[in-house]
């Protein structure tokens, strides 16, 4: 997994690229636990990532808690058809701001 971060106005990106796994989950972790105190909205671009584990998605469901808690916002765009499934089916499309591809 590749992960690219900017930081603006407050805002993070990242835009994630290959699989968020149970080995690369950690390392999306650490980027957004390096701004979390720092920003007011976080935006998540899968424009180029393939997969999500279940390890992917606690860590989402950890930041989103996270970010709700000090009123900051979350947001998933350009999220394709493999993923939206998923969240479609444990009803976290309802949970997350999603941008679908």
């Amino acid at each position: 997994m590749e992960l690219t971060s900017t930081v603006a106005d407050g805002m993070q990106t990242i835009a994630l690229s290959g699989e968020l796994n149970t080995l690369t989950s950690p390392d999306l972790s650490a980027v957004i636990d390096a701004q979390i105190d720092k920003i007011s909205a976080l935006v998540l671009d899968f424009t180029n990532c393939d997969y999500v584990s279940s390890a992917g998605i606690r860590v989402l469901l950890s930041t989103f808690k996270t970010l709700k808690q000090k009123k900051a916002t979350m947001k998933l765009i350009n999220v394709g058809e493999n993923f939206k499934d998923v969240l479609e089916s444990t009803c976290l499309d309802s949970v997350f701001d999603i941008e679908w591809k």
